[in-house]
């Protein structure tokens, strides 16, 4: 019997995996916390997912297990205080943000810059005319915003975008000003907006600028207006290409690493950073070494991180800026300085104010550490 012809193209023709540069598009890994909390201009819940709001309302964010497929996790924004009228300086969006090392394929910069295609589910009570942009963060600050309609309320649509390098017949992308650097730096942001004011929403839809005020088109609703608005948002997905593919789905662990390099804590997974945990802590091993009672200790992250992180450390009871040490009956709680730190692991030490301990007395370290190296 002859074996049929393997088709040449199979591989270019085939969606395979490693299509996402979206980290975390499924919505699996909340390291800091799944319940309800404030947006400010920060990350806050789900991991590489931020937010920001400048208005005389607010919303939370917090996750769901409302989705387009019934399984997983979707992020569920929720107005709790409205703004009716965004005056001309207000926003309110949330966005994820690029290594720009990981874009390099992309070729921006060059004649030969690629489309892309964002891909993503979405669902709110308000129907009608929403903005997403796409900020080239590197080098020079480029914008590109594009429209998308919510056409029904209360159900789950599924929106395909795709991004020319040359959209608005502009050669921005395809020349040095697109370059984007090969470096662990902001590469591109990309945003779901809220709301606008007139200050920052004068662009055209999907066309290239180097305008940086302008984030959003005129015809973006204001979804601030009543505290009965939600937005949830659920498998993103940006690809190389002019056609979304189905979904990139990764396991929980290799997701979960993949957020480490920006974000990495010692506590359970389940526990919030300044949770009580009692008798659940990290534990270092130490030694006291001088007669003024200096002891130190050791953390590797669980990941290599982007940059060197911001530390914060705290007890087993939840109060930051400290350690505890414990030796034989001794338990003390100290304020700790960092030494050492890198982007693979950190080092503290505490010198002065512990008591009862002497040169070469061996003593155990333990509390809580959080590193943050967002973007």
């Amino acid at each position: 019997m002859a074996l049929s012809k393997v088709n040449p193209n199979f591989v270019e023709q085939t969606p395979y995996g490693r299509r996402n540069i979206i980290i975390n598009g499924a919505m699996q890994v909340w390291q800091r916390t799944t319940a309800a909390t404030s947006a400010g201009n920060t990350y806050a819940t789900v991991d590489r997912f931020a937010f920001g709001v400048n208005t005389d309302g607010a919303y939370t964010t917090e996750q769901s297990t409302d989705t387009p497929t019934g399984t997983g996790y979707s992020l569920k924004a929720q107005v709790t205080t409205a703004d009716t009228s965004i005056s001309s300086g207000q926003y309110a969006y949330m966005y994820h943000e690029i290594e720009a090392q990981n874009l390099q394929h992309l070729l921006y910069g060059t004649s030969a810059a690629k489309s892309i295609t964002l891909s993503f589910w979405v669902k709110s009570n308000k129907t009608g005319i929403y903005t997403i942009i796409l900020r080239k963060l590197s080098g020079t600050d480029c914008h590109l915003v594009y429209e998308y309609t919510i056409d029904s309320a209360n159900t789950w649509e599924k929106k395909e975008i795709t991004i020319s390098p040359t959209a608005g017949s502009t050669s921005i992308i395809t020349t040095s000003t697109g370059a984007i650097s090969n470096d662990n730096a902001r590469g591109i942001q990309l945003g779901w907006n809220f709301a606008f004011g007139s200050n920052y929403n004068g662009a055209t839809n999907n066309t290239w600028t180097t305008n940086t005020n302008h984030y959003a088109t005129s015809n973006q609703v204001n979804w601030m207006d009543s505290t009965s608005n939600n937005f949830y948002l659920a498998e993103v997905q940006l690809e190389v290409g002019d056609t979304a593919t189905p979904f990139e789905h990764r396991s929980f662990g290799e997701e979960l690493a993949l957020c480490q390099r920006y974000y990495c804590k010692t506590y359970n997974y389940t526990d919030p950073p300044g949770t009580n945990t009692g008798s659940s802590y990290w534990v270092g091993g130490s030694m006291a070494q001088t007669t003024t009672n200096t002891w130190g200790a050791v953390w590797d992250y669980p990941a290599t991180m982007r940059a060197l992180p911001t530390t914060t450390v705290y007890t087993a009871a939840g109060t930051s800026g400290q350690l505890q040490y414990s030796s034989g009956s001794l338990t003390a709680t100290g304020v700790v300085q960092e030494f050492g730190k890198g982007s693979e692991r950190v080092g503290f030490f505490h010198n002065g104010t512990a008591s009862s301990l002497t040169a070469g007395y061996g003593v155990t370290i333990y509390g809580h550490i959080v590193a943050d190296a967002e973007l």
